[in-house]
């Protein structure tokens, strides 16, 4: 690459991020159903036709920061995650879910805008799965290693729910058993509603000590899906 091509680049990485930065000032300001390529390029001094340049639309430009949101959560339950002994697949566990609440609690309208409601009019694409996946799968391998290793504690399991329970293991959690990949669908929704209850209000005047609280419903989830104690 020349030196006049790098210079291009650095000064399209620098662009984009201005860009993002400021779509992010403006979700937090207003919320992503107000969000538009015009108000974005009027902040940062730009005619809309230049800003079009880097995001074709406001969905391209909302894609952008979902993914950018998905991978920042990933990576701090990640680094959490990898400060936990290998054998220890409680704390492990507790140690993601932790992570998730203070990504949250830190980054309240990035989360919101991943776990939120609905942007109307928009979808997200395909292209969002892998950093949407990165939280679901720690946690997947977190059990399947207790599963493979110590092993897991007995779940029930209605027979009426057993075709589903096994398409489930079979599309989301290779090598775990039914009962398995039903806990963990669960538990991966209740982690998320505990942190959004407490993200949007829900839990205002009802539970106020809530990091113990937190930490004690992250372990009673561990315990729903199996996991042995330490």
């Amino acid at each position: 690459m020349s030196s006049a091509q790098g210079a291009r680049a650095r000064a399209r990485t620098e662009v984009t991020a201005a860009i993002k930065d400021e779509a992010r000032r403006q979700l937090a300001a207003d919320g992503a159903t107000k969000l538009s390529l015009r108000s974005v390029a009027r902040a940062l001094g730009m005619v809309s036709s230049a800003l079009y340049r880097y995001f074709p639309s406001r969905d391209d430009l909302l894609t952008a920061l979902i993914i950018d949101a998905y991978d920042s959560l990933g990576e701090a339950a990640e680094a959490a995650h990898a400060t936990v002994p290998e054998a220890d697949h409680m704390g492990r566990w507790t140690a993601v879910c932790e992570a998730v609440r203070g990504w949250a609690l830190a980054h309240p309208h990035e989360y919101a805008l991943i776990y939120g409601s609905p942007v109307p009019g928009y979808s997200a694409p395909e292209t969002t799965i892998p950093a949407a996946a990165r939280v679901g799968l720690l946690l997947i391998g977190i059990v399947r290693d207790a599963h493979l290793g110590p092993g897991l504690a007995d779940l029930p399991l209605p027979a009426d729910l057993r075709p589903d329970a096994e398409r489930m293991a079979g599309d989301l959690a290779p090598g775990l058993p039914p009962e398995a990949a039903v806990a963990l669908a669960a538990a991966w929704a209740q982690l998320f509603g505990l942190v959004g209850f407490e993200l949007f209000g829900q839990f205002h005047g009802i539970v106020e000590d809530r990091e113990p609280f937190f930490r004690h419903a992250a372990t009673r989830l561990a315990e729903g899906v199996g996991l042995p104690r330490p």
